[in-house]
């Protein structure tokens, strides 16, 4: 019985050490918050997950991180990168995954290493034989200093992006982009029929246009659907075609219809659009 009320009274002040242990844990703000950005590259998002460490009147590079050593690319663990979709990084093909991304900074350039890091090992533990890109990149020096640690996406189109790495008064960028043209014309010829909607045709020139190919057909497809649903958005659309075609006169036409379709809808926007393309226009 005895035994019983010892074992009793111990684990009982076993689970109040527990608890005020528990509650000495405070909820404090991390030296290095985490931070996660996702962009839209071509059709398939980028994720970037990473630590954002502060200078602190610190010397960044070349001291606190050393030249010619790899580096997480931040702070705590590793910076990850993951690709919804297939994508080229400087040149090098990168199947769809996550992917640990460490650095080699240095005075004038930086190594980029995409690394599979399957034990998400810290930098000691980088192993050169899981490095499924690597390639080297200029620095530059930012027109201001950096105090938190920022990898942004910046110069995006419609198939790429660059990710900018910032910190201190030095920047590197690299590109990533996206095979879209073959997955789009494949969506193009599945869906394009004579019975689609006028927004389809729209959609269909206005990627032609974006991308400057097929002029004509873009032509052709903006006609469809001017003819079929005018709207102030689609008959500026044709007004561009027409004057990247070099047809003076009729892009002209379909800006000034643009505009009076503008001016009955009360959009200030296309109104300002449709009257710098028209003198533009007949400047040349």
């Amino acid at each position: 019985m005895k035994r019983l009320l010892n074992y009793s009274l111990s684990l009982f002040l076993a689970t109040i050490l527990s608890v005020q242990i528990a509650q000495a844990q405070l909820n404090m703000p991390q030296p290095s918050p985490s931070c996660k950005i996702v962009q839209k590259v071509g059709l398939g998002d980028v994720t970037i997950s990473y630590s954002r460490p502060g200078a602190k009147g610190r010397v960044i590079f070349g001291d606190l991180v050393p030249f010619g050593k790899v580096w997480r690319t931040g702070a705590n663990s590793p910076t990850k990168i993951k690709f919804e979709a297939d994508v080229i990084v400087e040149g090098n093909k990168v199947a769809a995954g996550e992917y640990s991304l460490f650095t080699i900074p240095d005075k004038t350039e930086w190594t980029i290493i995409l690394n599979k890091d399957p034990k998400n090992a810290n930098a000691p533990g980088y192993q050169e034989s899981d490095d499924v890109a690597k390639f080297k990149v200029k620095t530059n020096a930012t027109h201001q200093s950096v105090e938190s640690f920022t990898i942004n996406f910046t110069d995006l189109n419609y198939a790429s992006a660059n990710v900018e790495i910032s910190w201190e008064k030095t920047s590197v960028k690299f590109r990533v982009e996206q095979e879209v043209d073959s997955k789009i014309k494949e969506q193009i010829t599945r869906q394009l029929d004579p019975n689609r909607d006028a927004g389809l045709y729209y959609q269909v020139a206005s990627y032609y246009f974006e991308t400057n190919q097929k002029n004509e057909e873009a032509l052709s497809l903006i006609t469809k659907s001017v003819d079929m649903a005018p709207r102030f958005w689609t008959v500026h659309l044709k007004a561009k075609i027409q004057a990247r075609m070099n047809d003076k006169s009729g892009a002209i036409a379909s800006a000034e219809k643009s505009k009076q379709l503008a001016i009955e809808n009360k959009n200030d926007d296309y109104v300002k659009l449709n009257d710098k393309l028209i003198a533009e226009l007949k400047k040349k």
